[in-house]
């Protein structure tokens, strides 16, 4: 009897101890997960936005993702966000912070030109730290060059 309880309770510790300890990216959609919804149209709210190499500028791809995370935003006025910038590999750790700060400032200040609140809205820059895709490639380095909006705790 004393085994079998033995047995139970190291099972259920080891479970836990297998827990999800993923980053707040991760629980917040930054596996690809659509947290923000849908608009009250039924349109598809993207989590995320991609950039060129070496670039901050929001394309017309990037201006519709933006566009539909105004209007979720405008729709669900109580929920405030954080738009975390991402680098890919290349390029010192510092020149990707700053290009992460940028890449997420773009993306806030598209937000706000659409009648978002910028009090709603804060920013935060990863750099090369946290890749979406392992590698060394053009395939990875194009998945990691992005602003991805999570809901603020």
């Amino acid at each position: 009897m004393k085994k079998t309880a033995l047995a139970i309770v190291s099972s259920l510790l080891l479970l836990t101890a297998c827990g999800d300890d993923s980053s707040s990216s991760d629980k917040m959609g930054g596996n690809g997960a659509n947290i923000l919804g849908t608009t009250q149209d039924g349109t598809q709210v993207g989590d995320r936005v991609f950039f060129a190499t070496d670039s901050s500028t929001v394309d017309s791809e990037s201006q519709a993702t933006l566009t539909n995370q105004a209007t979720w935003l405008k729709e669900n006025g109580a929920v405030n966000v954080v738009i975390e910038g991402h680098a890919d590999e290349r390029g010192t750790r510092e020149y990707n912070i700053a290009l992460g700060e940028r890449r997420a400032n773009a993306a806030k200040n598209y937000l706000t030109s659409l009648g978002v609140s910028a009090s709603r809205v804060s920013i935060i820059s990863y750099g090369k730290e946290r890749p979406a895709v392992k590698g060394s490639d053009d395939s990875a380095w194009s998945q990691n060059r992005r602003a991805v909006t999570v809901i603020a705790n």
